[in-house]
């Protein structure tokens, strides 16, 4: 398994900006599809947006598409999540987690929770009105 580790998550006004990142321990980043979730207090964890090994093919749940974009650099073993025109509701603790499943670009609506062995342990956004 990958040892993963979040970072960039802040307190910010509707409409601003943030950029979340995981780095993974261990050579084998580049082998993993990688995915963005969030929770809120009480509620399931919820898919927000996967991307594949090489980072060619990209999935986002319908609350964040056109907002958000995920990224990957392998050579710095690191996943990204920029977030623009951000929104009270995305207020949330956001994991990054590693795929145990190649998708080839084809993804279920939403990639289940199931599918991802290696998890982050989080990095609170919140989002002021």
């Amino acid at each position: 398994q990958v040892q993963l580790v979040e970072s960039g998550g802040a307190l910010v006004q509707a409409g601003g900006s943030l950029r979340l990142s995981c780095v993974a321990s261990g050579r084998t980043f580049s082998t993993y599809e990688m995915g963005w979730f969030r929770q809120v207090p009480g509620k399931e964890r919820v898919f927000v947006a996967a991307i594949s090994y090489s980072g060619e093919s990209t999935y986002y749940a319908d609350s964040v598409k056109g907002r958000f974009t995920i990224s990957r650099d392998n050579a710095k073993n690191t996943a990204y999540l920029q977030m623009n025109s951000l929104k009270p509701e995305d207020t949330a603790i956001y994991y990054c987690a590693a795929a145990n499943r190649y998708y080839r670009g084809h993804y279920p609506d939403p990639p289940p929770v199931s599918d991802f062995g290696s998890w982050g342990q989080g990095t609170q956004v919140t989002v002021s009105s």
